[in-house]
């Protein structure tokens, strides 16, 4: 058995990780900031653009789930690598197609895609943990962070593209590309999964899916991520028809959300080890709740901005913190941060049909009280988070 990697190993993963995390964000930023050319090629509807898109979900939703193993074979760096790669993949196909007028192999490059950055998705997040028990403090929110620094950074990139007028192909093309070599090279940063564990055979061949605390920090992940893929879909469009807002206004609400956001993850780990997992995931729920009720209900725009404020704060640290419960045990992670994240996404295949069939009914401002519902059974779940207790040797 190896000795656990130094401190100055583990700053070095920890910078790894966190690069990995940023250029993830960069690929998918990459991808969505050319969505309107994507449609303009294929000379879609927004129907079928969101079938067409509906194919990344798909996509990773078969990707998370074989992470799983192939992360515990070949190890975290390898499956970022393999991951980043077939985005990079999947991102040429979908450029090349869409210039071609193929909406099919559009999907299939999309699909590729989705798959790539699943399986990389849980990979980092398992080596974040990893990072995070090395270190013996909380750092995945700042990780996460990192992510949507990365989605900036790759809009910014793709709006300067789009302005200038890169053909959609050169730019699915050449700026992953890119992004990919960094990911390529940080991924030999990742800690090493050359630490052997003593694990049962009974334990060994028990699936995830059956441990009650997995799936229950899964079920938490799933509402704390409809809190925060519902602002991605909806908020624009909820100060809109709601407060009669202009479009730039909206975009705004949704730019404060974000922002909001990446400043909860960014001061969480302070948040998290002053007071504990769970505690602050008790607090993350009521405030989302909170910010939401405010946005609804009250009418006020300038009470408005609080409210989005409290929602972004909220939605924060659900994803990351159920990464870190879920890899708690180095013999399980892989396999849970599989389970836990297939699980997370699943709101962002569910949540826009849900709240726009609600929208449907009460109107689009008054779907987003389907968050506060979600949170009523996101707060009764946070105590799964709690680290395990050793038992004494």
């Amino acid at each position: 058995m190896t000795s656990s990697p130094t401190l100055a190993g583990a700053t070095t993963a920890r910078n790894a990780v966190a690069l990995v995390f940023g250029l993830n964000g960069f690929c998918f930023a990459t991808l969505a900031s050319r969505v309107p050319d994507l449609r303009e090629s294929l000379d879609l509807t927004n129907g079928a653009l969101g079938a067409l898109l509906l194919s990344v979900a798909v996509g990773s939703m078969i990707g998370m789930p074989a992470s799983g193993h192939l992360i515990e074979r070949f190890g975290a760096g390898a499956v970022v690598r393999l991951g980043a790669l077939v985005d990079l993949v999947g991102l040429v196909v979908a450029g090349a197609m869409a210039t071609a007028g193929s909406a099919l192999g559009a999907s299939v490059g999309l699909l590729a895609y989705g798959f790539g950055t699943g399986v990389w998705d849980v990979a980092m997040n398992v080596d974040g943990a990893a990072v995070e028990r090395e270190l013996g403090r909380s750092i995945m929110p700042r990780f996460h962070a990192g992510w949507s620094l990365g989605t900036f950074t790759g809009a910014g990139v793709g709006a300067v593209a789009a302005g200038l007028g890169v053909p959609l192909a050169v730019h699915y093309a050449v700026v992953p590309a890119v992004a990919v070599i960094v990911a390529v090279v940080a991924s030999r940063r990742l800690l090493p999964a050359d630490e052997e564990h003593e694990v049962d055979d009974a334990t060994a061949s028990r699936s995830a899916w059956l441990e009650p605390r997995t799936l229950a920090i899964g079920l938490m992940v799933l509402a704390f991520t409809l809190a925060e893929g519902a602002a991605n879909d909806w908020l624009a469009l909820s100060l809109i028809d709601g407060y009669d807002a202009r479009h730039w206004v909206g975009v705004l609400g949704f730019a404060l959300f974000v922002a909001s956001m990446t400043l909860g993850r960014l001061g969480g780990p302070i948040v998290l080890d002053r007071f504990g997992r769970a505690p602050s995931m008790l607090a993350s729920a009521l405030a989302a709740t909170t910010g939401v009720l405010i946005v609804v209900w009250t009418g006020v725009a300038a009470l408005a901005v609080v409210g989005i404020v409290l929602w972004g704060l909220g939605s924060a640290l659900g994803f990351p913190v159920g990464m870190s419960a879920a890899g708690d045990d180095p013999a399980r992670a892989a396999r849970r941060v599989s389970v836990v994240s297939t699980i997370g996404y699943g709101a962002f295949l569910a949540g826009p049909p849900l709240l726009g069939f609600v929208g449907d009914q009460v109107g689009t401002l008054r779907s987003l009280l389907v968050i506060a519902i979600a949170m009523i059974p996101a707060a009764v779940l946070v105590s799964s988070v709690r680290k395990p207790r050793v038992a004494p040797a």
